[in-house]
């Protein structure tokens, strides 16, 4: 968790196939710790085939049987279908947007939004952008993007930068 934290976590993502990962990932959380997530994510890298999402878009029942199957990761037959479905999903506003980070960045104005916090205590579970964010992609199709997943998802992906003012990443 704290080499995830120093490295990863908040770290501004403008790379489409991580931008993905992290969404089924955060998707994959609900419920769950981030930490069983994160130990998982290799074998989600490999059951996902990388997260690649024009690969994932076709996966078929025989897929969707092997992956509940699957020990290495969440054997949720919701979260794996919806994992199919977001790929299609994401598919189609790559088509539209030409990348998905150049859609999803739009709902923070296209740079990290900096907070100030004292302590993570403080920090909101979910923000008007996240409620946005929420509603668009469901609009778009996309499943498992409730506002607080939408959130975590910004936090992770550095679009909200909420370390604490004296944490180093900061």
């Amino acid at each position: 968790m704290i080499d995830y934290h120093d490295k990863e976590w908040g770290r501004p993502v403008h790379d489409d196939r991580i931008l993905f990962e992290f969404l089924i990932l955060e998707g994959a959380q609900a419920g769950l710790s981030w930490e069983t997530i994160l130990n998982k994510r290799e074998n989600y890298r490999r059951a996902f085939d990388q997260f690649n999402a024009a690969k994932i878009a076709r996966y078929d029942k025989r897929k969707s049987r092997a992956l509940l199957a699957d020990s290495g990761i969440v054997r949720n037959r919701l979260k794996i279908a919806s994992t199919i479905s977001n790929a299609q999903a994401f598919l189609a506003v790559q088509k539209e947007f030409g990348t998905f980070g150049k859609y999803i960045w739009q709902f923070v104005g296209g740079k990290p939004k900096k907070n100030k916090w004292t302590t993570s205590r403080r920090l909101p579970a979910r923000t008007p952008e996240s409620d946005e964010m929420s509603k668009d992609l469901k609009r778009r199709g996309f499943r498992f993007v409730g506002s607080t997943i939408c959130y975590a998802f910004m936090q992770a992906t550095g679009m909200v930068n909420d370390h604490a003012r004296d944490c180093f990443c900061y």
